[in-house]
């Protein structure tokens, strides 16, 4: 005899698992206030995510890298200049409120929490951040050709400075967390998209 069907939306709970996570991290949301925040019962629970909470974190790092991703392609598939839309990228970090800006970025947070300890989590999170850096290096690269940039400096180059800056305002977001407190800084940074 089978366990009892599951009657939930899986992506639906994944992104109620996701805003839990990315508000308390991995260690601090017990799979009680999962469950609470999902919605649905331990049996459930436990029917869908065999390997436990482990096994749904991984389900959200991978959902929220499809989501984040699609929706950045989707917005430069339609721009008329791509470049804006990286800026606009970072210019929503300085925007953004002090309730998300405390929250960082899940991915970084995710290499820092399990470089030493579970690589598949780590990969998944360090792959995210690479994809990022492989569309700043597409659109700078295009822009570049079409001369809508001052800068000759290598794309490859630019695209590895704008992941280090995201990945540093990561963290600095979570210190400096009052919206348009990290605006100054990251209008200076993004001067190399000229």
């Amino acid at each position: 005899m089978s366990g009892r069907p599951k009657i939930f939306e899986e992506e639906e709970v994944i992104s109620k698992a996701a805003a839990l996570f990315w508000l308390k991290g991995y260690e601090a949301s017990s799979t009680e206030e999962l469950l609470v925040a999902m919605g649905i019962g331990k049996g459930s629970f436990y029917l869908a995510f065999k390997g436990g909470k482990r096994e749904l974190f991984e389900k959200v790092l991978t959902s929220v890298s499809k989501k984040e991703l699609k929706q950045l392609r989707d917005k430069l598939a339609i721009a008329d200049n791509q470049v804006e839309v990286i800026k606009n990228l970072f210019r929503s970090i300085g925007l953004a409120s002090k309730e998300t800006n405390e929250k960082g970025c899940l991915f970084g947070h995710t290499i820092a929490d399990f470089s030493a300890r579970d690589l598949a989590l780590t990969n998944i999170a360090a792959q995210h951040l690479q994809q990022l850096e492989e569309i700043f290096h597409q659109v700078i690269l295009q822009a570049s050709e079409k001369e809508q940039l001052k800068t000759n400096e290598d794309p490859q180059l630019l695209a590895s400075h704008l992941i280090t800056m995201w990945n540093g305002l990561g963290i600095s977001r979570r210190i400096s967390s009052q919206s348009g407190s990290l605006s100054p800084l990251i209008e200076m940074q993004l001067k190399v998209l000229l």
